[in-house]
């Protein structure tokens, strides 16, 4: 396929997605913006409690008349894999459509977003038939058996960075385990989520197992969190979103994944500067910093460590901003204008409390028809600071040096966070001792951010959040455990 395109000839999708087809509930007055332009993109009601309780009626009789949980394994794998199929088949139009109403380049969206969102699907529903239960011990003639169950009904909150990778990440191993998902889209990002769910129902999936419900997070978001009959939630975003959606729960079940400030440890030993450089450089800048686990502080050793910053710097300058529909472009918008402002008032905040702005710290003029912030780097950035206790959420590294092994693990440690890190190193043995030490949900060496295979959980700690998304633990958060016991001496 050529990779650039005109988003004006994309067909976009409206309404919700509810019982396996579009519904149009109230007036769609959210304006859903394209972040390269800020152009018009399409517009979306906000469901609130009337669409969320329209897709809670509808996963409820799905359940009941299709059986869902209760059909042959393999079964529930076959329409699975059926839907990842028709996803690939219609590569061209969800990469564009992804593109063009996020800040995924479409260089990215072409052979990353969509193959994985399809291969996410595959994964989980290969696990469909290998959810085991156990046989515990037990005294002669009783019978100890766990087995797992579904939840029923589960709720899916989604965020507006990789709209569909992320969705996946929690209606496949929900569906695969025998649930009926209401998921809610992100108001920015809503459109590539609805032609999913679509592509669903004609993969055969009974209608109702999943629905795509638009809306605010305050509205939709909370009548999805506070449903009775809703019995688990997985959210992706803020810290601060989490937070609401743990005190509005209750004692329901949640995954979350939350904030982070993740660091980069680099070690004098990391080997060929120009490759640490390049890898260091894309941590941050990758999506405009727009992602969870992205490597937003630098650690690294005063010996190596002006000639590593000359060189991420000249990698901050050479950067290619332009509209995601472009072939050339690789440096994404910011998704949203209040988006861009929030990053620059922090980067000003930080600056004013004494940092030192080594380069970046402004929007970049030449491309002002979109938010486009430049790749930013902060030095003397103290933990008192705004620009160490908040999360930017864009292109903003903050550098730290360190002159031995203790003060680098100290500088990489965050007091509240703990997503992902990423340790630098030629030395295997120091680069275990280091990961040991990590507190993060996460810990790459020699890399920095999540490849594309499935197996490996996704989660932080501390405020980053609890539970995890992907690998087996991805689908066993959908399972709940039930004990039998049977008495067969009599």
């Amino acid at each position: 396929m050529a990779l650039t395109f005109d988003p004006a000839e994309l067909a976009i999708p409206s309404g919700h997605h509810i019982g396996g087809k579009f519904v149009h509930l109230g007036k769609a007055d959210i304006d859903v913006l394209r972040p390269s332009d800020h152009q018009i993109f399409g517009a979306i009601a906000d469901g609130g409690e009337e669409a969320v309780g329209l897709a809670v009626d509808a996963a409820r009789k799905a359940l009941k008349e299709s059986r869902w949980a209760r059909l042959a394994p393999r079964e529930r794998a076959r329409v699975l894999r059926r839907w990842a199929d028709l996803i690939n088949e219609q590569n061209e139009y969800l990469a564009r459509l992804e593109a063009a109403g996020s800040s995924r380049l479409i260089s990215l969206t072409a052979v990353g977003d969509v193959v994985r969102t399809a291969d996410v699907i595959r994964f989980f529903a290969e696990y469909c038939d290998k959810l085991e239960g156990e046989v515990t011990a037990t005294e002669e003639g009783t019978l100890s058996l766990v087995k797992n169950e579904p939840y029923g009904i589960v709720g899916a909150i989604v965020p507006w960075n990789f709209p569909m990778i992320t969705a996946a990440w929690k209606f496949a191993p929900a569906l695969a385990a025998g649930n009926a998902v209401v998921m809610k889209t992100s108001e920015l990002t809503p459109h590539s989520l609805l032609v999913l769910a679509d592509l669903a129902a004609k993969a055969g999936l009974p209608a109702g197992l999943l629905n795509a419900v638009n809306g605010l997070g305050h509205t939709t978001g909370s009548a999805i969190v506070r449903h009775p009959d809703i019995r688990k939630i997985s959210f992706t975003g803020s810290s601060t979103t989490g937070l609401a959606i743990i005190r509005e729960a209750g004692i329901k079940p949640l995954t979350l994944e939350l904030g982070g400030k993740s660091p980069q440890l680099v070690f004098a030993d990391a080997g060929d500067l120009d490759k640490v450089a390049g890898r260091v450089a894309t941590a941050f800048i990758a999506n405009a910093g727009q992602v969870c686990t992205a490597g937003s502080r630098l650690v690294v050793e005063s010996r190596i460590a002006d000639e590593l910053l000359d060189r991420v710097e000249r990698r901050c300058k050479s950067v290619k901003p332009g509209p995601t529909w472009i072939a050339e472009t690789d440096f994404a918008p910011i998704i949203s204008r209040k988006q861009a402002d929030r990053i620059d008032r922090l980067v000003r905040l930080t600056v004013k409390e004494g940092a030192s702005l080594r380069t970046g710290g402004s929007f970049i003029e030449s491309r002002n028809e979109g938010a486009f912030y430049a790749p930013t780097m902060l030095e003397n950035v103290s933990e008192d600071m705004t620009g160490f206790k908040e999360e930017f959420f864009g292109p903003v590294l903050s550098v730290h040096r360190f002159d031995d092994i203790e003060e680098g693990l100290k500088l990489a440690d965050h007091p509240t966070f703990g997503l992902a890190a990423s340790v630098h190193t030629s030395d295997l043995r120091k680069a275990l001792h280091t990961a040991d030490r990590i507190e993060a949900g996460t810990v790459w060496v020699n890399h920095h951010g999540r490849a594309p295979e499935f197996t490996s959980p996704a989660g932080g700690f501390k405020s980053s959040g609890y539970g995890k998304d992907m690998g087996r633990a991805g689908i066993e958060a959908f399972l709940r455990k039930k004990a039998v016991w049977v008495n067969y001496a009599q």
